[in-house]
């Protein structure tokens, strides 16, 4: 991608880094979106790509979420975002590979939201975070969603009604965050934790992935039932896969797997 684009993406291997670099806050606007969600569908749908890694550029801000100055400028809050929704990231359908959140600064409304959507979420010592659209008298619809489910639903609605600021600490002590790292460190152990899951069995990524999104509104029977009865697709897929065989095999031959995808 050239210099200017807001979204830049680098391969290494398996690891797929997105840098939301969009100068000077990060903020997202339609177009910016759109690319995000371009990015991450091609991740999705690259066999050859098994994890991500979502960053800011810069040392500030990691994303303040909706660009209101370009909403000012006619870009509508309920307009084409694109695929996967705002952010690329959100509502992206069937995204059965592990993402990693690297927070590098300021993540309020839309980019805490944005955030959440990973995996797993490392930041940077001195990253912030609030959700302050109940000040500019909307809603943060998606943390309203998902908020409550993460964290103390009275430490959730606080957050929500207040639009007050935490720190790094506070994240981390309701489970927010992972992990808490040196400002210079984070992407370093962002790498680390990526090549870790790189290595792991993909199938078996894909199927917790869908057992977790299946079993959030649904009772624990229900789930279990459509896991044993292969009703899920993913799970279908690994209990005929080569790399099911592949795990007893080299448990049994006491040697490291070797993952293929299939």
């Amino acid at each position: 991608m050239t210099d200017d684009n807001p979204v830049k993406t680098k391969r290494d291997g398996a690891v797929l880094e997105v840098t939301l670099d969009r100068p000077k806050a990060n903020a997202i606007d339609l177009m910016t979106s759109r690319t995000m969600g371009e990015a991450f569908r091609e991740f999705r749908d690259d066999p050859e790509l098994r994890v991500a890694i979502l960053t800011g550029g810069g040392d500030r801000f990691f994303c303040p979420g909706w660009d209101l100055k370009a909403a000012a400028d006619g870009d509508a809050v309920d307009g084409d975002y694109g695929v996967g929704g705002f952010g690329g990231l959100q509502e992206m359908r069937d995204m059965n590979k592990p993402v990693i959140a690297a927070v590098n600064g300021i993540a309020c409304g839309g980019g805490l939201e944005l955030a959440m959507s990973a995996d797993m979420i490392l930041a940077a010592d001195h990253a912030t975070f609030a959700l302050p659209e109940i000040r500019s008298g909307t809603v943060a619809d998606a943390a309203s969603v998902k908020l409550p489910k993460r964290i103390p639903y009275h430490i959730a609605m606080e957050l929500l009604l207040t639009g007050r600021w935490f720190d790094v600490e506070e994240a981390h002590r309701w489970g927010l965050v992972n992990e808490i790292l040196p400002a210079d460190g984070l992407m370093d152990r962002a790498r680390e934790l990526a090549r870790l899951l790189a290595s792991g069995p993909p199938l078996v990524y894909a199927a917790i992935k869908e057992i977790v999104r299946d079993a959030e509104d649904a009772k624990f029977q229900d789930t279990m039932n459509r896991i044993t009865k292969r009703q899920l697709p993913t799970v279908d897929i690994l209990y005929d896969s080569e790399d099911q065989l592949e795990g007893a095999r080299a448990f049994a031959e006491k040697r490291d797997p070797v993952w293929k995808g299939r």
